[in-house]
């Protein structure tokens, strides 16, 4: 399973934006953007399912019994 930060980056990278140009584009400050890319555990969710809504996406809970699966 693809860990939050990297699926932000990855996505974000595939678009061609920068952090700055992300940022921008989703209305959150680059601080909001970095945290998010570096893993940070202390994030708004409802900040983080902004950004995510960029790339159609939201942040939602998952069972822990599906995550230990993929990773099998």
């Amino acid at each position: 399973m693809e860990g939050l930060s990297n699926f932000i980056k990855k996505k974000r990278k595939a678009v061609g934006l920068t952090q700055e140009m992300f940022a921008q584009k989703a209305g959150v400050s680059i601080t909001v953007i970095r945290k998010i890319e570096q893993g940070k555990t202390n994030l708004n969710m409802s900040v983080v399912n902004h950004v995510l809504s960029m790339f159609g996406s939201v942040l939602v809970p998952v069972d822990i019994k599906e995550v230990s699966n993929e990773k099998s």
